[in-house]
């Protein structure tokens, strides 16, 4: 009998397959142990694609339409990446219905920054262990393109460690969201490219188009949004003032707050996470806050957690 003829290079074409299945199914089971530490390019080839998309705007142009598009998915975006997969799903700050929960989870989900489960599972985990070799994305220990970017390219980040959110995975919608979480990107990138075709067609006059569309709405939008997101993790922690004394080296920064809906009020919020407001103080813009108190008004959330007096009182300033 003739001798089987095995492919030479096993591990590397098997490791390509499951990187393409958790592409799409953040539970596929991993391949081949690999270094938790160091960035995994190739699982990081859509993360990269989505900043060479935004280079299509040299093609596609930018028209008025667009750019109000863009904005308005920034915003929302934002809102619901600071009020529901940070101050709700993390601190758990105010109640929500879990129709509002599930409904504000999937916009989140839209802004690619994982599903909510992962999100606060490693939010959480950096509040335990913040400043400290544990701490994925300290500025501190890591330096600036570790905390802003690369340390969730890395294996270890990938997973989703369900046992630091038991509270959120009680609910099957929760962890399936979490589990195939690029497929609203991908909705929303269909979304959009349709909008632009048809925007074309009925009102041509609006100088916009499918590709237009697609280029600022999602690849900008979308890659504006990260990095405003992330400057919490690599600028608020190295830039801004100290109002409490707290065991890490978090800061206030008025501009990172303006950019990122009051998320750059971090020192406050290192110091008392529990608030549904990080600007403590009544001149301190907090966005976020202001929308869940809307949202109050409205009906649709309730039990915000104020800042408590003694917090107050511990100010410096």
């Amino acid at each position: 009998m003739p001798p089987l003829h095995l492919s030479p290079h096993p591990a590397p074409r098997r490791r390509w397959l499951d990187t393409l299945r958790r592409w799409v199914d953040t539970s596929a089971a991993p391949g081949a142990p690999v270094d938790g530490e160091r960035v995994d390019w190739l699982r990081a080839v859509p993360f990269a694609l989505l900043h060479l998309g935004c280079l299509g705007a040299i093609w596609t142009g930018v028209s008025p339409v667009a750019l109000a598009v863009a904005a308005a998915l920034y915003v929302l975006r934002m809102f619901a990446i600071t009020a529901f997969y940070h101050r709700y799903f993390s601190h758990r700050t105010f109640r929500a219905s879990r129709a509002v929960q599930f409904f504000f989870a999937v916009i989140g989900a839209a802004s690619v920054q994982r599903g909510p489960l992962w999100w606060a599972a490693h939010h959480r985990h950096h509040h335990r262990h913040t400043e400290t070799a544990l701490d994925p994305h300290s500025p501190v220990e890591h330096g600036f393109w570790r905390s802003h970017m690369l340390w969730f390219l890395t294996p270890q980040a990938f997973r989703t460690d369900l046992s630091r959110v038991p509270d959120l995975a009680a609910y099957p919608e929760l962890r399936w969201l979490d589990r195939f979480d690029t497929l609203v990107p991908v909705l929303l990138a269909l979304g959009l490219f349709g909008l632009g075709a048809a925007l074309q067609a009925v009102a041509p006059q609006l100088g916009t188009g499918a590709w237009q569309m697609l280029v600022w709405g999602f690849f900008i939008s979308t890659t504006v949004l990260f990095h405003a997101t992330v400057t919490i993790n690599s600028l608020a922690h190295r830039y801004g003032r100290r109002r409490f004394d707290t065991r890490d080296n978090s800061r206030n920064n008025v501009w990172l707050a303006l950019l990122t809906f009051g998320e750059g009020w971090h020192n406050n919020h290192h110091f008392f996470p529990g608030s549904a407001r990080q600007g403590f103080r009544w001149w301190e813009i907090d966005l976020t806050y202001y929308g869940l108190r809307a949202l109050a008004a409205l009906g649709l959330v309730r039990d915000l957690k104020p800042v408590p007096a003694w917090v107050l009182e511990r100010a410096r300033s």
